[in-house]
């Protein structure tokens, strides 16, 4: 009897798994949403210096791995028990243990977002190879989320191995087959590519990132194109809502951009959980099936 196997027998020991490693998975994604831009600033102020001729700036090694987690405030390595997602933060009363400074709660909150997500993740596929492999989507559309409100960057280091593996999942097939999968890649970066230029010739403004074009590429690799337009139309109804809220509600100024990918994150997750049902309700309610 597999792993699997056993699971399947006991439905609430695989949750609770899920929820246990979603919790540590949370923890790792805080030190990726915190570092990876800071290591993409490095990379790019070294292939400047390298580009305009000089001795780029020898600094100690930075990585998801060095320096070991540390108090930002005073320098203070984290102990183990400290490192705990969720009952640390409740131990140290959300402070420093050393210095007492206040500890983030954006901490706390991807841990237990991760964690949720992926409980909710395994309560919809089961003990399943679709289950892992929409908990691997889930906790990198967390960390992409994070990171384009944080920095309006969408990174590279995560967005093209995702599809590249969409892409191979296909070839089971996890989610949609290779045929779908390929014209997803292709269609949803030509699409919002397309809307990019087009933009950008009737207004001289660039209205979204690549980083976009390449996250619905992800999404048409993991689930098929047919999957496309319904999650185009729910992160565009969603950031439409937020910005018009934004901008009633606060100061936020009609010209400052708003990340896109958190919305096309949201839409593509619904997408893969229910992006059928939600395309059979719209085609039946249409009277086209």
């Amino acid at each position: 009897m597999n792993i699997l196997e056993i699971f399947a027998g006991t439905p609430w020991l695989f949750l609770l798994a899920a929820g246990v490693l979603g919790l540590l998975v949370g923890s790792f994604l805080n030190v990726v949403i915190l570092r990876l831009p800071q290591m993409m600033h490095r990379e790019w102020a070294q292939q400047c210096a390298e580009l305009a001729g000089e001795k780029p700036a020898e600094g100690e090694t930075f990585n998801l791995q060095h320096p070991p987690s540390h108090c930002p405030a005073c320098g203070t390595p984290i102990k183990a028990w400290q490192n705990i997602p969720l009952v640390s933060y409740l131990l140290l009363r959300g402070r420093c243990a050393h210095c007492a400074t206040p500890i983030p709660l954006r901490y706390p909150l991807v841990e237990a977002l991760t964690g949720l997500l992926t409980i909710v993740v395994a309560w919809h596929f089961g003990p399943s190879a679709q289950a892992l492999a929409a908990m691997l989507l889930t906790w990198a559309l967390i960390s992409l989320s994070v990171i384009d409100l944080d920095h309006h960057l969408l990174p590279d280091q995560i967005t093209l191995p995702v599809t590249w593996l969409g892409l191979l999942l296909s070839l089971a097939p996890v989610f949609a087959t290779p045929e779908d999968a390929i014209l997803g890649a292709v269609i949803g970066y030509l699409s919002l590519w397309l809307v990019f230029q087009a933009f950008r010739l009737l207004t001289a403004k660039e209205g979204m990132g690549f980083g976009d074009f390449k996250l619905l590429a992800l999404f048409g690799a993991w689930l098929g194109w047919q999957m496309l337009p319904q999650i185009i139309l729910i992160a565009s109804l969603c950031g439409a809502l937020v910005g018009i809220a934004l901008i009633l509600f606060t100061r936020h100024q009609r010209g400052t951009p708003i990340p896109f990918g958190p919305y096309l994150a949201a839409a593509g997750w619904i997408a893969l959980l229910w992006g059928p049902q939600i395309n059979h309700a719209y085609l039946r309610f249409a009277g086209l099936a």
